[in-house]
């Protein structure tokens, strides 16, 4: 074999390809031989080409071993491309040259397994096709998000993960010794952000988050990646036009760069390109009159969980806002609406079709007295806040901001039956390995 570099398997596939010789290397989807003929399907990172060898031009130590290759072992190989439209995509490598780098144990996934071995296996697994694609796209979207932000002028923070006290409530908080203190892992950055607000006006954070709800449904982990931005001078409606303009910027983004990803996943492109400003908005009092039109059992107060957001979204086509939620279900520092001291200037993003919660978002509470009275009232120290409270004290603005589950974003794009489709190694509260 020739000292030629190697290249990418797409490169078999470009338009003036056809009986160029290239050197490829990558991992066996499929061996067979017939006749004196080896047939391999080799993937890399941009795609898959069929590589076919003679007996006569390889040898038979060669044939030999590439014809033992087990699925997911490692071969490089050097030949011409040839058109032939009985091979994958049309195109196929004609080896003069095959070497196996690693031939590998039998491979142990297979289509019928239980998924809990799967996921007992998920390290092997996310090899499979469809995962390859979903977390190109996922990669995608992040982008997609960041390119967004930074042409709106929202400058990337990095705040902790590890925290002296929880945000949103202790009971959902995963506790840790702290060389002898209590410690916390995040559940959201939001309060240094707001930290970061003053000098910076426009700053976000994407982060792991961490939840210790023992929630087993379709759209709960324990850990999630969470985009996280905070915004001054912003008020609710403001706060919801961002959101929907980036959230369609992100859908149409995804429908033109990952195409050939979506369509292999079953979701039509032009689906995501649809996604456009205005989408639908209601107030929750307005979500609870839909709701009892409906036949569910809801009144003024009742939290809005899965079979209520399906109910509510199951026959939208756009993401649909709720907003102005009451006080006693939101976080102690979200703004009091000002002529409902009832409810908080709050709204929450759902996807439609019924995957529910995509973003939370909210203006936050400037009042010094309000946030110490309502701290007081959920019974939390007020002394841990003291750091926070100084934000108030000096310099105070209005500003709201919001949080993305990038996840359950991703679940909605995707049409994924299960959020931990979403994400390479998913914890839940009875899984934290691989």
């Amino acid at each position: 074999m020739s000292d030629a570099r190697f290249e990418p398997v797409a490169a078999a596939f470009r338009p003036d390809a056809t009986g160029r010789t290239v050197r490829v290397r990558g991992w066996v989807q499929k061996v067979r031989s017939s006749g004196g003929i080896l047939f391999l399907l080799v993937r890399d990172r941009s795609g898959t080409v069929q590589i076919t060898g003679r007996r006569d031009r390889l040898g038979d130590a060669g044939f030999d071993a590439a014809e033992h290759v087990q699925v997911e072992g490692v071969v490089d190989a050097e030949g011409t491309v040839v058109d032939d439209p009985r091979s994958p995509g049309g195109r196929e490598l004609r080896a003069t040259a095959l070497r196996v780098v690693d031939a590998g144990a039998p491979f142990p996934i297979f289509q019928e397994q239980t998924e809990e071995f799967r996921l007992d296996k998920r390290h092997l697994v996310i090899r499979s096709p469809e995962h390859v694609a979903t977390f190109r796209v996922k990669a995608e979207l992040l982008r997609a998000l960041r390119e967004f932000l930074a042409q709106e002028e929202v400058l990337e923070m990095t705040p902790p993960i590890l925290t002296g006290n929880p945000a949103e409530g202790g009971a959902e908080a995963f506790s840790i010794d702290y060389f002898g203190r209590p410690g916390y892992l995040s559940q959201t950055a939001q309060l240094y952000l707001e930290a970061l607000l003053a000098p910076h006006e426009r700053v976000y954070a994407l982060t792991p988050s961490f939840r210790a709800e023992k929630s087993r449904t379709p759209r709960h982990l324990t850990e999630y990646q969470h985009l996280e931005v905070e915004l001054a001078w912003y008020d609710l409606e403001g706060l919801v036009d961002f959101v929907e303009r980036m959230v369609a910027h992100a859908c149409r983004t995804l429908a033109e760069r990952s195409a050939a990803e979506l369509t292999l996943l079953g979701r039509p492109p032009a689906e995501l390109a649809a996604i456009r400003p205005p989408f639908p908005r209601l107030s929750y009092a307005e979500a609870i009159d839909r709701l009892r039109a409906k036949g569910l059992s809801v009144s003024w107060g009742t939290d809005l969980a899965t079979a209520e957001e399906r109910a509510l979204t199951l026959e939208e086509r756009l993401p649909l806002f709720v907003t102005r939620f009451p006080r006693e279900l939101k976080a102690f520092y979200m703004r009091r609406t000002p002529d409902d001291p009832r409810t908080v200037e709050a709204a929450d993003l759902l996807a439609p079709e019924g995957y529910g919660e995509m973003v939370g978002a909210s203006c936050r509470e400037t009042d010094l007295d309000a946030l110490v009275a309502r701290l007081r009232e959920i019974g939390a120290q007020v002394e841990d806040y003291d750091w926070y409270l100084d934000l108030r004290r000096y310099g105070n603005v209005p500003h709201a901001g919001f949080g993305l589950g990038i996840e359950r974003l991703l679940r909605w794009m995707l049409r994924r039956e299960h959020i931990r489709e979403t994400t390479p190694f998913p914890r839940t509260p009875s899984r934290h390995t691989p």
